[in-house]
């Protein structure tokens, strides 16, 4: 139940039946007396506050935390709830009319902890009978050992830190799946001087990618006019050669103010056929598709032909999964 009083938002509500069979199956690895006891309240706040936090909306990860270690608990005065986001808060408990909340030396800050990731704590006040608790409110860094109650601050607090980790958290990912595309742009090319043989090195002679029937087969494709330079190149569509493929440009003057292009995809010599999913297309100066193609599953090659206006350029672009390659010309 949510209280509300004097501006100080807490929480309370029952101890639920499975938390106090939680609670015993973890004490039944100690001896009775103080260290039980103080593992009892221990495993009374955590699990309490990570059923507070799932009703609030928020992932945690209770099985991780160091507070559901016999060996942890054993050695350590520790009381941890680890979340999704691999941050965590100290939930100690207190009991019914205590005025303190003990925090171990070793716990007393962030850095005392030497831990960037521990959120803050959690005063949980445990009742008489065991069946009942209250998380009174939050603290982001203490340094003492008793740390009075009317210190805590309002769950608002608590949970405007959880939101802003969430935030946090989703823009990383962002970040991360913007980081992983990989985006790879060439210099322009200009298809008018390879008529003058000024053709950049790392275009090639058809022939020398294929092997001999693969290039006549390649030559077969294009285009009847004997007016035309046609070069290859190999791509890598990856982080390694496992993912190349062919591209070969062919360039034919179709009048004084157009120039014919054909464009082809082929598999390298060590392939029979292009990746799946493997697309193409053609953009105009602007940057817009204008031609699409893809690849299904047994695609030998994929080819687009179009004609484009002298001085104007044009890129062709290649995509497989995250990967993109821009080749620019102009004609």
């Amino acid at each position: 139940m949510m209280n509300s009083q004097a501006d100080i938002l807490t929480y309370s509500g029952p101890i639920p039946p499975n938390v106090r069979r939680k609670s015993e199956e973890i004490c039944r690895h100690f001896p009775q007396g103080n260290k039980a006891e103080k593992v009892r309240l221990n495993t009374f706040a955590v699990l309490f506050v990570n059923s507070y936090l799932e009703f609030m909306g928020f992932e945690t990860d209770l099985e991780a935390s160091d507070s559901q270690n016999i060996l942890s608990q054993m050695y350590l005065d520790i009381a941890d709830l680890l979340l999704k986001n691999n941050s965590y808060l100290e939930c100690r408990p207190v009991l019914e009319g205590e005025n303190y909340v003990y925090v171990p030396p070793e716990l007393h800050s962030k850095e005392v902890c030497g831990s960037s990731n521990l959120i803050g704590y959690l005063a949980v006040q445990i009742s008489e009978s065991f069946r009942e608790a209250k998380i009174l409110g939050f603290i982001k860094e203490i340094h003492n050992e008793y740390v009075p109650i009317n210190q805590f601050k309002s769950l608002d607090n608590l949970l405007e830190e959880l939101e802003e980790l969430e935030h946090q958290k989703e823009s990383n990912d962002a970040s991360v799946i913007t980081s992983n595309f990989k985006e790879v742009q060439s210099k322009i090319v200009n298809l008018s001087q390879w008529f003058d043989n000024l053709i950049d090195t790392s275009w090639q002679e058809v022939s020398t990618l294929f092997n001999t029937t693969e290039a006549n087969l390649a030559f077969a494709t294009r285009s009847s006019k004997t007016n035309l330079v046609s070069r290859s190149k190999l791509i890598n569509l990856g982080t390694n050669i496992e993912k190349q493929v062919i591209l070969i440009v062919t360039a034919t003057p179709e009048n004084e103010a157009e120039m014919d292009v054909i464009v082809e995809i082929h598999p390298t010599v060590k392939e029979t056929y292009l990746f799946p999913n493997l697309s193409l297309s053609i953009l105009d100066s602007d940057g817009e598709a204008v031609m699409q193609a893809y690849t299904r599953e047994n695609n030998k090659n994929i080819q687009l032909e179009f004609s484009n206006d002298l001085d104007e350029s044009f890129s062709l672009k290649l995509t497989l999964g995250d990967v993109s390659i821009t080749e620019s010309f102009i004609a």
